[in-house]
This record gives structure tokens, sequence and C-alpha cells, in this order.
């Protein structure tokens, strides 16, 4: 059965039915359109389309259909109906008579779809970016396992200057970094409804499109009726994103692979990602990164042919757009697939510590520390510069490193070269310069690594002590950690409060508050102070929520950290202080406290404990003890903030 018969004398060609038709692609929507359909039922009934009783059996039908759907999606397949849109209304038809052919009323295919597809991408896009913070960890492990190990640097391929494998490892946390922002920046722009937007013109009906739009889980409705029935960037912007991020996987794995290589030997690809071959019984071949490497133009492609799909669209809807969704599915699916991959790849990866030492000792990577030797002897760098190019000439035409040349030798070259030469040409040396932020120091790297991930404050002050050019390198680190947490509690749906979460908050502190866990906020106070909450979602429901109060420049406390029984054990408590954290970081603030009867979470968290005393009396003041709860129990902690130097 198709929506638009009445129109037509003849049925149309089964060949053009089979090239017309969606439902093979878009039957993975089909929960979405019900929960779509769900809302819009809502909608309608409050504008007297229905009554009470006709939304209620519409309502109750639906939802039999999302658990069938649920239960066995593949069902679908089995239909010969145009699209997922069509599915549904055939089967609500089938289950309430002439009520489901009043569903339909006031709303289009064209702003159904769009719908359809914005909620499916805002559910993938949570997928993935837990796919995506999972990846950054396990780089992060990956960089503490190999933190020591020394590994050549390339420009154009060719060796150039030592680095560890931590520091390897950590310029792509930094690249899953961007891709991470990235994808939040185009799900919060897709985060607009278009139901009610009709075919082009709006609905006739006077639907409060925001409240639906709020209903459905997102944060407001669209302005235009022509653009939000045929905008499709949100398409373009996720497929942009997974574009960018495969490209760095690729790079990832093309860095492997070249790693892998018998000409380099610096790595080992673990059995469960390598294969053989068929005909050659010695050979084990990195086939998950060829694989990544291969997939990533497939992404490509993908945006490729939806730019040009789009590019020459007259307003407002054209059939055109129904290739949206095939490139799109398979794109995410691929990224996602090759995240979880590269994190599989990156678990059991073996690295070969003396090969990579021997082949950072090659290839004259310590040229540009006799440069600088011979700069710190007053000598000009481009003169420095073309000194040491002749030294590195002798010491090819030598067969030896120059290390090695004698010190007669090298002073052939310039007499200012003494003695202390040799200090500042070991690959030790070469790394441990490199202390400034972002720089590759091995110790650095390696304690900072360590702070990381344990968290312990009190280890990142004893290996500031005395270490002149360390502090910089380590507060980097540990902010790699604040934005690691923060995003991971993104990627659980934590995000800053709306004046539309003020009732939800109010019931939640003040249900604990009345237990005697924590103090008792009012309305007043909440809607006064809503800019500075921050809540975490569960399935489009905010279950719990925390605050950051700010004293004076530089200090705040966070307060009023609270999860619904029903979603506790799960992680929000955890997320809600991390992003916090990381919100508090990016306005500058250099510590927080917290107040607590459970020291022990807070520690697990990076906090440590601090006198109670040294808090200034405001602070003491405005946090009274909470009612059934010994004061003596109560005790401050702190977090010092990781800022840029």
């Amino acid at each position: 059965m198709a929506l638009w018969g009445g129109r037509f004398k003849e049925k149309a060609s089964v060949q053009f039915k089979k090239f017309n038709d969606s439902l093979p692609v878009d039957y993975r929507m089909a929960v979405q359109d019900i929960v779509g359909s769900i809302a819009w039922a809502q909608a309608i009934h409050e504008v007297g389309i229905l009554t009470a009783d006709e939304l209620a059996r519409l309502t109750t039908a639906l939802n039999e259909l999302k658990a069938s759907v649920e239960q066995n999606p593949k069902q679908i397949l089995a239909s010969d109906a145009e699209d997922i849109h069509s599915w549904v209304e055939i089967q609500l038809i089938e289950k309430t008579g002439d009520l489901g052919k009043k569903l339909h009323t006031g709303r289009s295919r064209n702003d159904q779809v769009a719908t359809d597809l914005k909620l499916w991408c805002k559910e993938s896009g949570g997928d993935l970016l837990f796919a995506l913070v999972n990846l950054q960890q396990a780089m992060m492990n990956l960089a503490e396992r190999e933190k020591n190990t020394v590994l050549p640097g390339y420009t154009h391929l060719q060796r150039a200057q030592p680095v560890t494998f931590g520091h390897w490892c950590l310029a792509y946390v930094e690249m899953f970094n961007r891709d991470i922002g990235r994808l939040k920046d185009a799900l919060y722009r897709l985060d607009v409804s278009p139901l009610g937007s009709g075919a082009l013109a709006g609905t006739a009906y006077p639907i409060d499109r925001n409240a639906l739009a709020h209903r459905l889980g997102f944060r407001t409705a669209t302005m235009n009726s022509l653009d939000a029935v045929s905008d499709r960037d949100h398409v373009i912007e996720l497929l942009a994103a997974a574009s960018i991020s495969m490209m760095h996987l690729s790079r990832f794995a093309e860095d492997l692979i070249f790693y892998n290589s018998g000409e380099a030997g610096f790595v080992e690809m673990s059995d469960l990602v390598s294969s053989g071959s068929s005909l050659m019984p010695q050979k084990k071949n990195p086939d998950a990164c060829e694989l990544i490497r291969g997939k990533a133009g497939r992404v490509f492609g993908s945006l490729t042919g939806m730019l040009t799909t789009m590019k020459a669209l007259a307003l407002a809807y054209n059939k055109d757009m129904q290739e949206d969704k095939e490139g799109l599915f398979d794109a995410l699916e691929t990224w996602q697939e090759c995240m979880e991959m590269a994190v599989l790849v990156a678990d059991g990866l073996k690295v070969n510590r003396s090969r990579t030492l021997a082949a950072a000792q090659q290839g004259y990577a310590n040229a540009t520390e006799l440069a600088d030797y011979l700069v710190s002897k007053d000598i000009p760098f481009r003169e420095a510069h073309h000194i040491v190019g002749e030294v590195v000439l002798a010491a090819i035409d030598k067969a030896c490193p120059l290390e090695d040349l004698t010190l007669t030798q090298l002073q052939e070259f310039s007499e200012k070269i003494e003695q202390d030469v040799y200090q500042h040409l070991s690959i030790e040396s070469t790394l441990d310069k490199r202390e400034a932020l972002g720089g590759t120091s091995r110790n650095q790297v390696e304690k900072a690594l360590a702070s990381i991930q344990s968290g312990n404050e009190e280890i990142l002050n004893e290996q500031v002590v005395g270490a002149p050019g360390k502090q910089q390198i380590q507060v980097a680190l540990k902010q790699v950690k604040q934005r690691l947490d923060a995003q991971r509690a993104a990627a659980m749906s934590v995000r800053r409060a709306r004046m539309s979460d003020v009732d939800k908050i109010y019931q939640q502190v003040n249900y604990w508050a009345d237990k005697g866990e924590i103090l008792p906020r009012s309305r007043d106070n909440i809607i006064h102070d809503i800019q500075n909450f921050v809540v975490a979602e569960l399935d489009g429901q905010v279950v719990g929520c925390a605050s950051l109060y700010i004293y004076q420049t530089g200090l705040a406390e966070i307060r009023s950290v609270v999860i619904e029984q029903q979603a506790q054990n799960q992680g929000q408590g955890q997320a809600l202080v991390q992003y916090l954290l990381e919100f508090a970081h990016q306005m500058e603030l250099e510590q927080i406290i917290v107040l607590t009867y459970i020291p022990q979470y807070f520690a697990k968290l990076g906090f440590s404990l601090i006198d109670k005393n040294s808090l200034a009396e405001n602070i003491i003041e405005d946090s009274e003890p909470s009612p059934g709860k010994d004061p003596a129990d109560e005790v401050a902690m702190q977090y010092l903030l990781a800022q840029k130097q």
C-alpha cells in the first residue's frame, strides 16, 4: 500500500517500485519513526485532532509495535512497503483500523524523515563518542606501557630526531581529541527538531513545536520550515567528522604498517589482528591496519557523494535526498568499526625496544644537538648549521656516528668544540632537553603519565620539585587527563543545565536533602545558579545533577552532587564531577574544593585531603553541616587544576 495513490490512475511499474523504494535502507530508523509518531500523536491530541481515548489507543499500539521491532527489526524487510513511514502506518492501521489513518494529520513524510534521521544521528553520535574516548584511552595505555621506549622520529620518511614511543602515542591522543570536538559540535547543531514543518510550508495546526521538540529530546525546534525539510547539513557534518577522523586513523595505521615492516622491525602486531599468506608460510600481515587505511577512502567517498548530491538542489525537498542514508549508515558504521579495531591493535602491540633504540641512534639524529651546542658557544645558528652539515659528511665518509668522532676530528670543523660536547650527543641528552610544553622529554613523559593514570596530586608535586622545565610538560599531560575525563563524561550524556531542568534539579536535590545527605536549595536559588549546574541523562531523562559555586578568583566548590537511586552505580556521579572539573579549567580556575562525608569517593577522582580549618570563614559558613550528620565526619578536599603556564 502506497500513501499517495489517489492522484494516479495506474500502479507504478515493478521496476520503478524497486528503484524508488527505500525500505531496504531506512528500515533501520523504525524505532525513531515510531518514537516520532508517539510524540506527534500527543501533539495533535493537544490541538483537538485526537481524543484522549484515541491518543491512548494509538500510543498503546505504537509502543507494542516498537517492542516488536526492537526484538526483530529484520521482520520489516518482508514487507513490500515503500519506506519505513509507510510500513509503520500500515502496521498501525492493522492494529487500530481507521484510527491509524488519523495519525498523519498535519504531518508530511518530509518532516517525518528529517526527524527520524536526526533522532538516529543523535543516538549513533553517543556510540561514536564512546568509541572515540575508548580509542584515546587505548593510546594513553600504550603510552604508559612504552613511556621509556626510544623511537626514531621522521620527517620526509627520513630519520630526524629521537622521540619516545609514548610521545608518538600522545600525538594521536591530540588528533582524536579534535575528532571528539568536531563530533560534539556536529551533534549540537543537529539537535533541533524539524517535526511540524510539514512538506515545506509548516503545519496548519497550532502545534507547540518547542514542546514537541523537547518531548523528543531535542534542544529546540527549527526556525524555518523550508530549511527544516531540506537540510542535510547534519549528514554532511557527521560524514566530514568521520572522514577527518578516518584520515587520522589511516595515518595511525600507516605508521604501524611501516613500523611493522621487516625493514623497520619496530613493532609486531598481535595475532588477533594479523593474517597469513596462502602461499608463503612465513608471512604475518598487518591486515587490520591495512583495512583501516583502505576503509578511509570508503568513508571519504560517502562525504563526496553527499556533497555532490546536495550541491544543486532547489528548495525544498527533492527525492535525491533519499540517497542521504545509505552512505551515512555505512560511513558511521565503518568509522566505529575501525576505531574499535584500532583499540584492539593498540592493546596487542608488541614493541621491539632494542630495534627502535638502535634505529634512533642511526641517521645522525643528534645533529641538531651538535648545532645547538655550537649556538651555546656563541656561533650563529646558520653558521652552526653549516658546520654540522660538514661534520655529518665527514662522519658518513668514515661510516661512524657523530659521537664516535674524536675531539681532534671535531675540532677540525670548529675550534670551539670542547670535551663537553659528548654529553650533548647522547640519546638521553637529546630526549631530556625537550622539556618545553608538548616536548618529548622521556623522564617528564614517564612521570607525567604516572600522575595522569593515578590522579595523585602528591606524586605530581614531588615530580616538579627542583626540576626546571618539568612542570610544563606535566601540566600539559594532566590537562590531557582532565580533558579525557570530561569527554568521557560528555559521552555519558552529561551536559550544561537548562532552565527546563530547574524543576527536576529541585526535586532531586531536595529529595536527598530530606534524607540529610546534602543541604537543601530553594527553587529560586537553583534558577539563579542554573548556569553553574550540569545534569546527567540516561535514555533522555535527567537522573542527576551537580553545581559549581565560585567564591573568588581561582577558587570554587563542587556542590549538590546527586544521582537518582535507580541510576546509581553507572558512573554518572563521577562523570558529573569530571565534567565540572573541565568546566572549571576552561574558566581558568585553579582550586576546586569539596566538603564531603565520603572522601574515598572523591579521592578516586583525584581530590586530596586538606585541613578544613585552612578554608576561609565564608566557605565554612556557606557549607553548614547536613542535618543528621556528625560535623566531625565532614572533611575538606581539593583538586588543583592543571593550567597553562
